[in-house]
């Protein structure tokens, strides 16, 4: 741990495009540093880095290799998932709410018990730089509303043309796989190359995601940050779910 470098909030990340991980042992690790502030975290996405660890710990940084990655056009959308969207979108009390109600997607993808991974690792301090982010107009979320009780979304981090997927969850079969089925139809109208998924999931893997190697990924990011495909503020319903019907 003492060759991976502790960040003051004032400090630069190191750029995984120009060495090698720096601890070894722990492949993946960039930094690490004691709190989590917006500016920083920006800096992070902008290097393709992440924080990923949990309350007991320090904020752990990283960018792994390979990276897991969706094409939007590649998602996988079963005829069961079909089936469900088209029975949304008949719905006339069903919604799918755009940075409606940041906190409370969020704050339901921390509280949410998932197979592939732990959700406690969204502490209150992930929350905040994300809702402070999400008021600079750089996070956004996407809900699914159905008799007005939210039943499943997600949140992502959006710069330049790159979208980044960071957590969904359910309280209904196949709610949070809508969302990300409406997040993948906005990205092909909007021309947006792909949507980061951090780490390799067999969930993630059979929604159509596939990993790439680190150098690839961030050739790829250093492109699509200088894109200005995506306007802001993000406007859309669930009428964008038709694109898979």
């Amino acid at each position: 741990m003492s060759q991976i470098c502790w960040l003051g909030p004032h400090d630069s990340f190191p750029n995984p495009l120009l060495g090698t991980d720096p601890d070894p042992s722990v492949p993946g690790l960039i930094a690490v540093s004691e709190r989590i502030y917006p500016d920083q975290l920006l800096q992070a996405y902008q290097l393709g880095i992440f924080p990923w660890y949990s309350d007991e710990q320090p904020v752990l940084w990283w960018s792994p290799d390979p990276r897991m990655i969706l094409k939007p056009e590649n998602f996988k959308c079963s005829e069961s998932l079909r089936k469900n969207i088209r029975l949304y979108c008949q719905d006339v009390q069903s919604e799918l709410l755009v940075d409606a109600d940041f906190g409370a997607v969020i704050r339901a993808c921390a509280t949410s018990s998932r197979k592939d991974q732990d959700g406690t690792w969204i502490t209150h301090e992930i929350m905040d730089a994300y809702t402070t982010i999400h008021e600079q107009g750089h996070a956004h979320s996407i809900a699914l509303v159905e008799q007005g009780e939210l039943i499943g979304g997600l949140y992502c981090v959006a710069l330049g043309g790159m979208v980044f997927g960071e957590s969904m969850f359910s309280r209904k079969p196949n709610a949070s796989k809508m969302a990300l089925a409406a997040l993948s139809a906005w990205c092909i109208q909007n021309q947006v190359a792909m949507i980061d998924c951090q780490q390799e999931t067999a969930h993630l893997s059979s929604l159509g995601a596939a990993p790439i190697s680190r150098d690839d990924f961030l050739q790829q990011l250093r492109i699509s940050l200088n894109q200005s495909n995506i306007e802001i503020p993000w406007k859309f319903d669930k009428n964008i779910l038709t694109h898979w019907l």
